[in-house]
């Protein structure tokens, strides 16, 4: 929640998992989120990220390590590695 001026008041706000959009509660201690930067052309940060977030039934299930190639493809940070092929 906001409040007038549009600062956030909320005590917790859920995360959703990247990989299948459920909620990440508090009580799930094996989640993660992972922050990848953003870079200019010289390599250098701009400060700018891209963040996601893993439940851990999606870790427990070997799944991160796809979901994440994937959302990455999906987002512009890692190229198809087919597509070079044709």
């Amino acid at each position: 929640m906001q409040n007038d001026k549009g600062d956030i008041v909320d005590l917790y706000i859920p995360r959703k998992c990247s990989a299948t959009g459920r909620l990440i509660t508090a009580k799930d201690h094996s989640s993660v989120q992972i922050n990848i930067a953003d870079v200019d052309e010289n390599g250098v940060m701009t400060g700018d990220f891209h963040t996601f977030a893993f439940s851990g039934a999606v870790r427990r299930a070997g799944e991160s390590d796809d979901s994440l190639n994937r959302l990455a493809q999906q987002s512009g940070y890692l190229k198809n590695v087919w597509s070079a092929i044709h």
